[in-house]
């Protein structure tokens, strides 16, 4: 029995690592990543860098508050095509091929984060298998993780060296907190590219301090002081730039309304019924209008802003148009189950005595969350809420999606039934939502638009 069973998660492996090598690849062919979300600011980013050796100001790009890590790439692919490319128009020639090499190698960071994380579960759970089904099988899940890395993003780096922090974090716990003074210098630098990815990466560190505090564990509060004080002095220059030119370390291109609950409307935390009937009916723009859990639910599963699946833009050349909304709309009812299984794995405490990493994560994620609805109520963009997208939160879900693997491994040993209807239901979401995670445009139209 126990041979069958491994046989069988062995080939559910297997089918679930070629059908997400199968998306990515399809992807490359299929999205272009200059129809992402606010892609032209990105691209001018990336123009200014290329063309400059500079980093951008106000007047330059409306994304100018972004750390340069996510730009640094296709900024040095522009520079060595204006080098080596013979073309009468090099500056739009190259601005043509720097986006695809960097939706390559974002997909290859994409899938090395994968990697690291498979390695973390395998030393927390002390496994003799690299592969967690239940890790695979979620990740797989998300739409929004397809669409993320196929636009130029620093929220794909923040997934990366996310992973790593935490491989580090727990090898450090793993070694009883006892270290030698390089893997200081690891722990610091990836903070410092943390910081210099996305600034919703700083909600991801508090969680470290806290932990230690509540543990009352000095070796550790002594390494994450030396740690952060060498990521800060790796990471603050930019962030002082900032302050320099803009008078504010947290510079964005919105003025802030101050914090005050009233800045949204009710139905901003609370959908009314009519809401709601949209949310199962017609799940795409503009008919959530501004409402924070079900937008978010949407464009996780689907595609609510339209950029992938429904093609916001260039409508005439996507596919499926006169039916994606319905197939959408039942994306969201299938996908309730399993949003139920993650809540209710993600909330289960967990056997194994690995503490620190858990609270870590659990800290995390509610740090996280809330940090990000104190940033839309401080800048609420009404009517539409137009920053209401999964993508920003991509670190979110990979935290609760990590920890809630971990804890379904467990259900293996504790209640193999459950194990398996869980795994079911969700394959059956995988299957039934796997439009979800191709791109909508066809091969003749992105030949065309290059």
């Amino acid at each position: 029995m126990q041979k069958s069973f491994k046989n069988y998660e062995k080939t559910l492996n297997i089918l679930l690592l070629v059908s997400i090598c199968f998306v990515l690849i399809f992807n490359l062919f299929t999205y272009d990543p200059i129809l992402g979300y606010d892609a032209e600011a990105h691209h001018t980013y990336v123009d200014y860098m290329a063309v400059n050796k500079k980093l951008p100001g106000e007047g330059d790009t409306y994304e100018y508050f972004s750390p340069p890590i996510a730009y640094v790439f296709p900024a040095g692919v522009s520079i060595v095509c204006q080098n080596l490319v013979d073309s009468p128009d090099i500056f739009n020639t190259c601005r043509t091929i720097y986006p695809k090499i960097t939706q390559i190698f974002q997909t290859i960071l994409y899938l090395t984060a994968l990697i690291i994380n498979l390695k973390t579960i395998k030393l927390f759970t002390n496994s003799d298998n690299l592969f967690s089904t239940s890790y695979l099988l979620l990740i797989s899940l998300g739409a929004i993780n397809y669409r993320s890395i196929s636009m130029i993003r620093g929220e794909v780096y923040i997934i990366l060296f996310l992973s790593i922090l935490l491989h580090l974090y727990l090898k450090l716990i793993k070694n009883n907190f006892n270290y030698l003074e390089n893997y200081v210098l690891y722990f610091g630098l990836t903070i410092s590219l943390l910081a210099l990815s996305r600034q919703w990466a700083f909600f991801l560190f508090p969680g470290f301090f806290i932990v230690a505090i509540l543990y009352k564990n000095k070796k550790l509060f002594l390494f994450l002081a030396k740690s952060f004080s060498l990521g800060a002095a790796f990471s603050f220059w930019f962030y002082f730039r900032q302050f320099l030119t803009s008078g504010t370390f947290t510079a964005f291109n919105k003025t802030p309304m101050g914090l005050s609950f009233n800045n949204q409307p009710l139905s901003f935390y609370v959908p009314t019924s009519e809401n709601l009937n949209y949310l199962f009916f017609k799940p795409i723009r503009p008919w959530l209008d501004n409402q924070f859990l079900s937008i978010l639910y949407s464009d996780f599963w689907g595609d609510y802003w339209g950029y992938f699946v429904f093609t916001s833009r260039h409508l005439e050349d996507g596919r499926n148009q006169l039916f994606i909304g319905d197939y959408l709309a039942r994306v969201n009812l299938v996908s309730i189950l399993p949003t139920i299984f993650i809540l209710f794995f993600l909330f289960q405490r967990n056997r194994m005595n690995k503490e620190y990493l858990l609270k870590y994560i659990n800290l995390s994620i509610a740090i996280t969350f809330f940090g990000y609805l104190l940033f839309l109520i401080i800048y609420p963009e009404l009517p539409t809420g137009d920053t209401i997208k999964s993508t920003y939160m991509l670190q979110l879900f990979h935290l609760i999606l990590f920890i809630t693997a971990v804890k379904i491994d467990d259900y293996k040993y504790k209640n193999f039934k459950l194990y398996n209807l869980v795994i079911l239901f969700f394959l059956i979401a995988y299957v039934h939502n796997f439009s979800t995670y191709l791109s909508h445009y066809n091969f003749e139209f992105i030949r065309n638009l290059v």
